[in-house]
């Protein structure tokens, strides 16, 4: 399998936006919310940018195990990479306290989960990790990279009376309504290279220019996605907006300007 760019889709939301930044071309005059990386089959991981004008659902997801009893094929974890924070723009993350199923489902069908969930400010440069069963959001005025686990499978708990919808029996029973570790959030240094995520599921590492350290010991599959600059992936070159996907590298050579992310598939 050698190295080759992903097809891209863009995807309308009522969240999105009207008129893409750049490096992408507005397309239409519709409000796009994603942009897709289009995996091949045997790709298992999958990667977008979002951008939103609004508050996205208050959702959850499950792990592996949890999804297969539910019948789909794998559950969900994802990270984010923040590119651009309007003022006052915040994720949300966790629960400001810790709620039992009966509670979180309460919560959701009162609008009182608003309240409890966990509002985290943001600004370009930041990375989270939401593993299965974290309760999220992304609010308004983000623009984000999400690499994740290729499943589509989300509980959605609120949607601020959208008519969408909503998952409250699937959603309460898994998710873990705490607090957010710590550990779930880092602040990247633009100039420095760093292994961001090392999961059973996924591993994600941010790299700049042409120092791979993070990335050494990955012996699998790659998913790169440049963030500023170009990359040369054994001949295939691609920029910021692109992705590769591809087996193990034999050659990654970037100028030193250059920002991206890879992922893999984890030690599972």
């Amino acid at each position: 399998m050698t190295f080759a760019k992903l097809p891209t889709i863009a995807v309308e939301k009522p969240w999105g936006v009207v008129g893409l930044p750049e490096p992408f071309t507005p397309s239409s005059p519709e409000r796009i919310g994603e942009i897709w990386f289009d995996p091949p089959t045997d790709c298992p991981l999958l990667a977008k940018y979002l951008f939103t004008s609004e508050r996205l659902s208050i959702q959850v997801h499950p792990d592996d195990a949890e999804a297969r009893a539910r019948g789909e094929p794998s559950g969900k974890e994802e990270c984010w990479y923040i590119l651009e924070a309007e003022p006052g723009a915040k994720l949300g993350i966790g629960t400001i306290r810790a709620l039992g199923a009966a509670e979180l489902r309460a919560a959701a069908l009162s609008g009182a989960i608003e309240e409890l969930i966990e509002w985290h400010p943001v600004e370009p440069g930041m990375f989270f990790h939401v593993p299965p069963g974290t309760v999220h959001a992304i609010g308004g005025g983000i623009s984000l990279v999400e690499i994740q686990q290729k499943s589509d499978v989300t509980y959605r708990l609120y949607d601020y009376g959208r008519p969408r919808e909503l998952h409250l029996e699937d959603g309460a029973a898994v998710a873990r309504a705490v607090p957010m570790p710590a550990s779930l959030q880092r602040v990247i240094v633009p100039d420095q290279s760093i292994g961001l995520l090392a999961g059973t599921r996924l591993s994600v590492a941010y790299i700049a220019g042409n120092d791979l350290g993070p990335i050494a010991r990955e012996n699998g599959p790659l998913l790169i996605v440049p963030l500023k600059g170009s990359v040369d992936v054994d001949g295939v070159s691609v920029g910021a907006g692109e992705c590769l996907w591809g087996a193990r590298a034999a050659s990654i050579a970037a100028g030193g300007d250059a920002r991206f992310l890879v992922a893999g598939q984890g030690a599972a």
